[in-house]
């Protein structure tokens, strides 16, 4: 089975989604980001993102970075990096 992300943005077809690592140091968050796009009848991803699509995905990894700031600030009252 695999892992799902903790919480996704999705704006259009740019989802970025965040994930909960837990490492000798703690919890840490990592984020991934992709464009979705229609393969025939197939929903597919992409990393690469258009000039079109980067003001977008620059909102949605702005957001996701608050997301994770806060979960730090209301669990530990520390950041994470």
């Amino acid at each position: 089975m695999s892992k799902r992300p903790v919480h996704e943005i999705r704006y259009g077809l740019i989802k970025v989604s965040i994930w909960r690592n837990q490492t000798k140091s703690g919890e840490r968050h990592s984020v991934s980001a992709v464009r979705l796009f229609k393969d025939g009848d197939s929903w597919r991803e992409s990393t690469r993102f258009g000039r079109d699509d980067l003001l977008t995905a620059s909102k949605a990894l702005s957001d996701a970075h608050s997301w994770i700031y806060h979960q730090n600030e209301n669990s530990t009252g520390s950041t994470d990096s």
